[in-house]
């Protein structure tokens, strides 16, 4: 069975809905997966005039209702927002609406109705100004499942990247990086591919340091330390898991194919990788949620200053929703 698959509508102000209607109209999407919207089928259907693509929006109150025909956009309708709403401005009722659809997207994904969920991008200052505070999709998404450790993936095509440390300066990076964490994450990377139907997972580690500290000479001690007891741990496990590796030829190694996903030990060590690969390609992943559920995002924002003027690029959408047929549990 192909995995039904959740899109989020994201702030209603942004590019969501027409990025969300210029994937539909790509037929390609029904031969992986079957995918439906979580949103307003008013502002979906604006969108279908905007963007010009001819779609039928069908409005459904149960995913059991959905049919996945190409041609159509289904979308379960929360019938939160007006076709009247302004186009790239910040808005309360919008900024509440992005966060229900989340909510109802993790609700159907706990009752095993959707088997992932893909989001497009909301607004933090929008959301937050309807009282709900937080930094973004992955925190929500954390309470909502009650999950305290999880990780993002990065994915393109060719490569994935998963981090022990994200949006935190450096210094403080490598003092969050320890043993337990390291062996969190190379757990996670490992599950989260056999979820997806790997079977034996290659694993690849980055260093901290130049050269992954090349025997002392670089840093002090770092590795050592913090990332290969629990690389021996885990292989002790049975995961197939190396390193740590120097960055600067680890990445261009696991994109040729020696390696599956690779450990990155911060934030610019995982995401310059990816974005040389090109902004359109590049997916935001959250993994580790509890229950399995899988959350991919575009890697890009609300863009409210070309919201309406059917400019918007949906490439970014259509390689999340390719992750999220990848990466639903099988």
């Amino acid at each position: 069975m192909k995995p039904i698959i959740g899109i989020t509508m994201g702030d209603a102000a942004g590019v969501g809905p027409e990025i969300i209607a210029k994937a539909f109209a790509h037929e390609s999407i029904f031969a992986t997966g079957r995918p439906f919207v979580i949103g307003d089928a008013a502002l979906i259907e604006r969108a279908v005039t905007v963007t010009q693509t001819e779609l039928n929006v069908v409005s459904v109150t149960d995913v059991t209702e959905c049919v996945f025909e190409p041609g159509t956009i289904e979308v379960l309708d929360l019938r939160l927002l007006l076709d009247t709403l302004p186009f790239g401005e910040v808005s309360e009722e919008a900024g509440n609406a992005a966060f229900r659809y989340v909510e109802k997207a993790v609700e159907l994904a706990k009752a095993k109705k959707i088997n992932a969920i893909c989001t497009a991008p909301l607004n933090k200052e929008a959301m937050q100004k309807a009282g709900h505070m937080y930094p973004g999709h992955t925190e929500i998404l954390a309470e909502l499942t009650e999950t305290t450790d999880f990780s993002m993936m990065l994915s393109a095509p060719n490569l994935k990247v998963i981090h022990l440390t994200t949006h935190v300066g450096l210094r403080k990076a490598i003092d969050m990086i320890n043993p337990e964490r390291t062996h969190k994450v190379i757990n996670l990377a490992d599950e989260t591919l056999k979820n997806a139907g790997n079977s034996n997972p290659r694993i690849a580690v980055c260093g901290i340091n130049p050269h992954a500290g090349e025997n002392g000479l670089f840093g002090e001690g770092e590795e050592e330390e913090k990332l290969i007891p629990a690389i021996k741990q885990a292989q002790q496990e049975g995961i197939n898991v190396e390193g740590p590796y120097p960055a600067d030829t680890l990445f261009f190694r696991a994109a040729r194919g020696d390696f599956d996903i690779v450990i990155a030990c911060y934030h610019d060590q995982g995401h310059v990788p990816i974005k040389v690969m090109g902004l359109e390609a590049g997916v935001n992943i959250t993994v580790g949620l509890k229950g399995g559920i899988v959350r991919t995002s575009v890697d890009h924002g609300t863009a409210f200053d070309i919201a309406g003027k059917n400019i918007a690029d949906e490439r970014s959408l259509l390689a999340a929703y390719r992750d999220a047929v990848e990466l639903a549990p099988k």
